[in-house]
């Protein structure tokens, strides 16, 4: 049996590594949110739909029914358990839905969608910052230059090309589990582990490799900007007011895994990225960043991935395959287990949401039909 604590603002975290009397004397400095009334302010900084027509290219019963299909259960052995879409056409909310139970006010969980945010948060902290991702990462456990982990770079971390061991599997000795749900210090854990393969030189999605980007983010800025920073400097200037960021036993954010937010906040950090880094007529994010963002790197089939997002590029070693057929090269996206996903389409000028539990190994939703309809409706 294990214990977790709730606080308010930071949600659940295990008791593991610290004592509960250790965790509960932590000292957060968290922003407020805005003292303002969303339901009053239009879209996207409000949840004000002022006119949710569709453009006079889509046709709304083909948008309905492809949304409609994700919440009809045609298969009760294998149920999707869709819980929220939304989709964003040139910036503007045209469809959106939510299962029984569910409301555009429901927070849900994030699963590895967080690992975006913590990508985002990084760039912040780069411009913010100015150090060099291209430099040995600044990690303790490797500070000496004789440690070969010495020569993993913040790049290396981002790309999931760190070269740490690491058994990203839900066996129950997996360094995956361990991490998330015994240890208390998740990024100090990923960090001790021994290096099986030179830095850059191999793609493994990794869990812990997010978990040292956000113990880095804490420990470049000092416990007392770290937790104001998301919300002051990303989530309150582009409307995302209902997150919540868990944090470990040692109050570092979980930032690979635990977020909470609704599925509007989802979409508006889609658009942030649709609108090259600008939101609100403020720029929040470098263009440069989103670029290296969603700049193939070496090693996922043939370079599929960036920073923290996936890419529907087509493999370099085999020009004809990409992730979603019915979807432009041009489209990446934020996806965490059991179906989260965040779609930005750039030439086809939309941001889609979708939310849920689909517990299937693959995490297969339908995601590629239902995609692929929802571009033919907006044609």
């Amino acid at each position: 049996i294990r214990k977790a604590i709730y606080r308010s603002g930071l949600g659940a975290t295990l008791i593991s590594g610290f004592t509960e009397k250790q965790i509960r004397s932590q000292k957060f400095n968290l922003p407020s949110p805005p003292n303002v009334n969303q339901d009053n302010i239009p879209w996207p900084m409000g949840d004000k739909i002022v006119n949710n027509s569709c453009p006079s290219n889509c046709n709304r019963t083909a948008l309905e029914n492809a949304i409609n299909s994700l919440f009809n259960e045609t298969n009760r052995e294998i149920p999707i358990r869709t819980h929220a879409v939304i989709v964003v056409y040139d910036g503007k909310i045209i469809g959106e839905k939510y299962a029984s139970g569910f409301s555009r006010k429901s927070k849900l969980l994030s699963m590895s969608l967080a690992k975006s945010i913590t990508g985002t948060l990084m760039g912040i902290l780069v411009q913010k910052k100015g150090f060099n991702i291209d430099e040995p990462a600044p990690v303790p456990e490797w500070n000496s230059t004789s440690d070969p982990r010495h020569n993993i770079t913040t790049r290396n971390l981002l790309q999931h090309a760190s070269g740490l061991y690491w058994t990203e599997t839900e066996d129950e000795n997996s360094t995956l589990l361990r991490m998330l749900f015994i240890e208390g210090d998740m990024g100090h854990y990923a960090a001790s582990l021994p290096l099986t393969n030179e830095p850059g030189s191999v793609w493994e999605y990794s869990t812990g490799n997010t978990m040292i980007l956000s113990r880095i983010i804490r420990q470049q800025l000092g416990d007392k900007n770290y937790y104001s920073f998301p919300y002051e400097k990303l989530f309150y200037k582009i409307g995302m007011n209902s997150f919540i960021l868990e944090v470990d036993a040692s109050g570092t954010f979980v930032g690979s895994s635990f977020f909470w937010g609704t599925a509007r906040d989802w979409a508006r950090y889609g658009l942030l990225y649709y609108n090259r880094g600008v939101f609100n007529n403020e720029r929040i994010l470098s263009e440069d960043w989103i670029d290296q963002s969603i700049a193939s790197s070496d090693g996922y089939g043939g370079g599929r991935y960036g920073f923290q997002f996936y890419l529907n590029k087509p493999a370099t070693d085999n020009t004809t395959v990409v992730r979603f057929p019915s979807v432009p090269t041009d489209a990446y996206y934020a996806a965490g287990d059991d179906g989260q996903d965040v779609f930005i389409i750039p030439s086809e000028k939309l941001v889609i949401v979708r939310l849920g539990a689909t517990l299937t190994e693959d995490n297969d939703w339908g995601d590629d039909a239902f995609l692929g309809a929802v571009i033919n409706s907006c044609k």
